[in-house]
């Protein structure tokens, strides 16, 4: 409970992002004229993830001064990676049908999470000179 409470205190904008693709992964979207968007799917994956793992990078960076690459490879990178199969495994066995697993969602996200680190990375070099 005391880490839970650290993580919201000192990340609470990665916090907030990763609850709102908590909740878009799950609802039932509305049809909108973009369904017709070759890929939008996929784009719209890659987008949350870049923009969810450059804010934690951000928070991160806010936070500490010198950088523990292992932990932030594991929280900014490997988790979201991790957390997106979660969400895709669920929602190919428990959403009744609503909501589809794909293992190309996965790779968009993975790739979201991946463009996110380089920036992440990029990022950290930069404010160490």
């Amino acid at each position: 409970m005391q880490y839970l409470r650290h993580l919201v205190t000192h990340y609470p904008f990665s916090c907030i992002l990763i609850a709102v693709i908590w909740y878009l992964c799950f609802f039932t979207p509305p049809e909108t004229p973009l369904d017709n968007v070759a890929f939008i799917d996929k784009w719209t994956h890659i987008a949350m993830y870049l923009f969810t793992g450059t804010v934690i990078w951000e928070e991160y960076l806010h936070r500490h001064r010198r950088v523990e690459w292992r932990k932030v490879l594991l929280m900014a990178w490997l988790a979201p990676i991790v957390m997106s199969g979660l969400i895709e495994f669920l929602q190919a066995t428990c959403t009744g049908g609503r909501r589809s697993g794909e293992w190309l969602d996965l790779a968009a996200n993975a790739t979201g999470a991946t463009l996110s680190l380089v920036i992440g990375i990029l990022r950290a070099r930069h404010r160490a000179r």
